[in-house]
């Protein structure tokens, strides 16, 4: 059993900005800046659990392709990795405003009240990745589909920006499950945080903590003492604050161990092209 020493989370944010707001703990101030944390601690070999919150690839198993009939859909998780950073290369911040412009990769996505991509498909939710459908169905979580770029639970832009982030780890920092998990160093893992919230208490994992005693509490829930004192009680913030403490909490229990990193229905093409949400049974 993989023990850690460390856990963090981010709170993801697809903001094309220097300084984005939703990217909270451990860094606040900017994508980059994310990035050099995450290089450092893979060059220190931290012993650390990382928590992201987004979605690491597009669905792939339900069409055979992320992209079905554009001659340029990659066939894995890292062939989608580089063909977004490469179109985004003149994005600055990491941003990702050039792949959902692109005039292939636009049709895929919903850009807008009126305007949504010939190819973002019949299902008014659009396309799932596996995980997501088996969240659904065992009632787990409640994912939207990143090809939905609008509304308040969209995370395609955000996922996107980390698809360019991850394509810079992949080989420095192990992500599961596309890679083994390694006897010691950093580890990342997608993660959802309602399920943290959910296991803090908090009624059906959908209110938003933004106080210090709710805060307080959700954290002794899960056996976590109270941070430092935060500027803000912002959603960005308690929301990762809340995950890493379960990250931790779930990472060390000896009974959850297989189910987490062993998830039954995770099987070779899931685990190549679309990976698993982090504490998904």
């Amino acid at each position: 059993m993989r023990r850690f020493e460390h856990y963090a989370c981010f709170d993801w944010s697809g903001q094309a900005v220097a300084r984005p707001q939703g990217l909270a703990r451990p860094v606040e101030t900017g994508i980059m800046l994310a990035l050099d944390w995450l290089l450092a601690h893979a060059e220190a070999g931290t012993d650390m659990l990382i928590g992201m919150d987004l979605s690491p690839t597009f669905p792939f198993v339900d069409a055979g392709a992320y992209f079905p009939d554009w001659e340029h859909s990659p066939a894995d998780a890292r062939g989608l990795w580089a063909l977004v950073d490469r179109l985004c290369a003149e994005d600055e911040h990491l941003a990702a405003s050039s792949f959902v412009r692109h005039d292939e990769a636009r049709r895929y996505f919903r850009h807008g009240k009126g305007d949504t991509g010939d190819r973002f498909g019949t299902l008014g939710t659009g396309r799932l990745r596996a995980v997501e459908h088996h969240q659904r169905r065992t009632k787990q979580a409640n994912s939207a589909s990143c090809f939905n770029l609008i509304g308040a639970a969209q995370v395609g832009k955000s996922s996107l920006t980390g698809m360019r982030v991850l394509h810079r780890l992949a080989g420095r920092i192990p992500i599961w499950p596309f890679d083994p998990v390694p006897e010691r160093g950093p580890v990342i893992v997608e993660i959802y945080t309602s399920i943290a919230a959910r296991a803090a208490g908090i009624a059906g994992g959908r209110s938003k903590v933004r106080d210090a005693e709710a805060l307080h509490q959700a954290l002794a829930a899960l056996g976590a003492p109270p941070p430092a004192p935060l500027l803000a009680h912002d959603d960005h913030s308690t929301d990762a604050l809340i995950t890493a403490a379960w990250l931790r909490d779930a990472a060390r229990d000896a009974k959850l161990w297989h189910a987490l990193w062993h998830p039954p229905m995770l099987d070779d093409a899931i685990r190549r092209t679309e990976g698993w949400t982090f504490g998904v049974k």
